[in-house]
């Protein structure tokens, strides 16, 4: 943490349901408390962001139709645009990351993934390349077709991985840096019905754990950098048999986001609907998960869940209470308390620089 006891933190939200748009926060180390700085509804709807090699940028998506994506500059308490907002030739992306010296997006409403270069003073250029999904599941609400909902780099740096909650399936693409051009190389197909929604590595590089929106559940996968494959190995469940929901029966859990703690013993969910965050362990291998509690997320609807990079605080970002919660962990059993929260309206993303 280089000394400091100050960093950033950056927050997306729905503009269109009365959030601020790109929020920059101080974050005291010491005590995970947020302090609001400044925001920039410049892009509507920026409901995923992503911070740009050393932290010079920061990248957000607009979820809406069509769906566009921009830069920004961070150096101020003001999130300022860095160059112009580009349209990813797709509707509704909802998150985005950055591989091979371009910014990658998942477009839930067309069921794609677009590349974009990322220009040497940060910004964004023109579309290089749109890899379309083909398919759909059983749920005939939410799986009528592909509704590709994250894409990441692998830890190798070799591969992009996009889930798509539409089809049940985990893809493995090839990005080119020097062209842009995102060329499919793979599919493992989940149990159908789960609704994979987001993933998560662990640090070991071989193992990922999917998180399906559609079942309360966990997919543990086999990881093999070497072939680009995903392998399933089993399903988990991330909240107990006897609570499927909140304590409104007609009320469905809805697991939303997914992270694995820096030294690989832990594993956190937010789940919407029960508005809460699980803690499950993980074995030495990373092979092994278990659910061992779960705690309220402080707010209602966590979309959003992510860690410090010291391991030490756990935030959440709380989209129908309009507020972001943080948490001190709990180094021996990995259970969040609840340490305090600030007014995000809207909240869907949290950020750390």
């Amino acid at each position: 943490m280089g000394g400091s006891s100050t960093g950033r933190a950056f927050m997306g939200s729905f503009t269109s349901a009365g959030g601020l748009g790109v929020t920059v926060a101080e974050v005291d180390r010491n005590t995970g408390a947020l302090t609001v700085l400044g925001s920039s509804d410049a892009l509507p709807d920026p409901s995923f962001l992503a911070l740009g090699p050393g932290g010079r940028a920061l990248y957000a998506v607009g979820e809406s139709a069509p769906g566009s994506v921009a830069a920004f500059d961070i150096s101020g308490d003001v999130p300022a645009l860095l160059g112009p907002v580009r349209p990813v030739d797709a509707d509704g992306p909802t998150h985005l990351a950055l591989a091979a010296g371009h910014l990658v997006t998942a477009n839930y409403g067309s069921g794609s993934v677009t590349a974009l270069p990322v220009l040497p003073d940060g910004s964004l250029g023109e579309v290089s390349s749109v890899v379309r999904h083909e398919g759909g599941g059983p749920d005939g609400e939410r799986q009528e077709g592909p509704h590709a909902h994250q894409v990441l780099p692998d830890p190798s740096g070799r591969w992009v991985v996009s889930v798509d909650l539409g089809t049940d399936s985990v893809r493995v693409g090839a990005l080119d840096p020097a062209t842009g051009a995102l060329e499919p190389h793979g599919e493992s197909t989940l149990r159908p019905g789960t609704g994979p929604r987001h993933l998560a590595f662990h640090p070991s590089g071989r193992y990922a754990y999917v998180l399906n929106e559609l079942v309360t559940t966990l997919t543990v996968c086999r990881w093999d950098a070497e072939a680009g494959r995903m392998e399933p190995l089993g399903e988990v469940p991330v909240l107990p048999e006897s609570e499927p929901g909140s304590a409104d029966p007609s009320v469905r859990a809805y697991p939303s986001e997914v992270v694995v703690a820096h030294d690989g013993r832990f594993l956190w969910t937010a789940n919407r609907g029960h508005d809460s965050i699980s803690v499950l362990t993980l074995d030495e291998t990373g092979e092994k998960a278990a659910l061992v509690a779960t705690v309220g997320c402080g707010g209602r609807w966590p979309r959003d869940l992510t860690l410090d990079p010291g391991g030490q605080w756990l935030y959440a970002a709380n989209e129908r209470s309009g507020n972001v919660s943080w948490f001190a962990v709990d180094a021996e059993t990995g259970i969040p308390r609840h340490a305090g929260s600030v007014e995000i309206p809207a909240a869907s993303c949290v950020v750390l620089g």
